[in-house]
């Protein structure tokens, strides 16, 4: 099997059915299966999935494990050559998945890429570009807010300099559509470190694939649309505060103060 899709759903009934549609089409031209883990949504996000898409792999939680632990649980199962993580809030375009395949074949040595992620007008979502490797500074400045007062300070991290209709190499790219070679999951014994309930997990994937001697590409070879974290806005500001200082205090325990 050419691939296989992973989506983590949690109250995803608003846009969860035009995601697996998107990925039907997307897929045309390869061999593939879509696995869906619901991390106890409360809404109608399960009945949707079986009401529509019956034939789909739904592995339904009875809580809320977080992205890495539930991502982890689909990819025990998979049988793609690739493994596509991607959110319930993304839209593909019709036969784009089997070009970003093809990519990746003819890159042996890129063990995990990003492609081009566009908002609804097609503009490129600056939230979702690939980023450098976080340094504790970058993040205190996120955490305490002074971003948002000196703008210009978060350049080198966000790499706001960098022209995103060029292919390259990255540090790091975002997880709500990372495709990733079966071999390095393989090789890593799972996905994501479920250390993290949610934040950092998609860097700590590419680190470990550096670590391992693969490459991290950011590729405009395909466009998708991200709507933003529809499930996270609906977390309230301490919740994700928790979570993000709960995630970057784990990160750099585990890489260390200069990662």
């Amino acid at each position: 099997m050419d691939l296989t899709v992973i989506t983590v759903t949690w109250n995803s009934a608003g846009y969860i059915a035009d995601q697996i549609r998107s990925v039907i089409l997307a897929a045309a031209g390869i061999t593939y299966e879509h696995l869906i883990v619901d991390n106890d949504s409360t809404d109608q996000t399960v009945s949707t999935i079986e009401r529509e898409f019956s034939r789909l792999r739904l592995i339904k939680n009875t809580a809320n494990r977080g992205f890495a632990a539930a991502n982890n649980q689909a990819v025990a199962e998979v049988r793609g050559e690739f493994v596509l993580f991607l959110n319930p809030d993304m839209r593909l375009a019709p036969a784009s998945l089997a070009q970003w395949v093809e990519w990746m074949r003819a890159h042996r040595e890129v063990g995990v890429s990003g492609c081009k992620l566009v908002d609804e007008t097609g503009a490129i979502n600056q939230k979702a570009t690939p980023r450098r490797f976080p340094r504790l500074a970058d993040q205190l400045m996120i955490m305490l807010k002074i971003h948002h007062l000196a703008p210009k300070l978060l350049d080198r991290y966000l790499r706001r300099a960098v022209d995103f209709a060029k292919e390259q190499i990255v540090d790091s790219v975002q997880g709500s559509c990372m495709l990733v070679r079966r071999e390095l999951i393989d090789q890593l014994g799972r996905a994501f470190d479920e250390r993290y309930f949610i934040w950092f997990e998609d860097v700590d994937l590419c680190r470990e694939a550096k670590r391992l001697g693969y490459k991290v590409w950011y590729t405009p070879i395909i466009c998708v649309v991200d709507y933003g974290g529809q499930s996270f806005k609906k977390r309230n500001f301490w919740w994700k505060q928790a979570h993000f200082i709960g995630s970057l205090i784990k990160y750099f325990y585990k890489w260390g103060l200069k990662a």
